[in-house]
């Protein structure tokens, strides 16, 4: 059964980096999308990054634009997120999903469990 385990959140000073990881089992995603989601406490979760099924495109929010990186190793079936230059509203529990096309847009076909990253002093 596909699974999907998000690594690598934590606390983090302002300023400061991360990197979150996204791995995959029970199935070889090289054929999906991969995203990364957040959601901020009392918010609605929001698209954060994308990754189409080839690495060759990837799409981010305007907010972390500049910021953050996403990158896919298919040999490890891993799909990674670089978080730089932090800031206290990139607080959130982070997500990573899988698509149902190698495009990112339209249907999702799993989650992750998220995992928790805060940015503070």
């Amino acid at each position: 059964q596909l699974q999907l385990v998000e690594s690598g959140g934590g606390l983090v000073q302002p300023g400061g980096s991360l990197r979150l990881s996204c791995a995959a089992s029970g199935f070889t995603w090289d054929y999906y999308a991969i995203g990364w989601f957040r959601q901020a406490p009392g918010k609605e979760r929001e698209g954060v990054s994308c990754i189409t099924s080839s690495g060759g495109s990837a799409d981010y929010a305007d907010s972390v634009k500049g910021r953050f990186t996403i990158s896919r190793d298919h040999a490890k079936n891993t799909v990674y997120l670089q978080m730089n230059s932090l800031k206290p509203e990139d607080t959130a529990v982070y997500y990573c999903a899988a698509y149902t096309k190698d495009y990112c847009s339209g249907p999702i076909s799993n989650w992750g469990q998220g995992t928790q990253v805060t940015v503070s002093s």
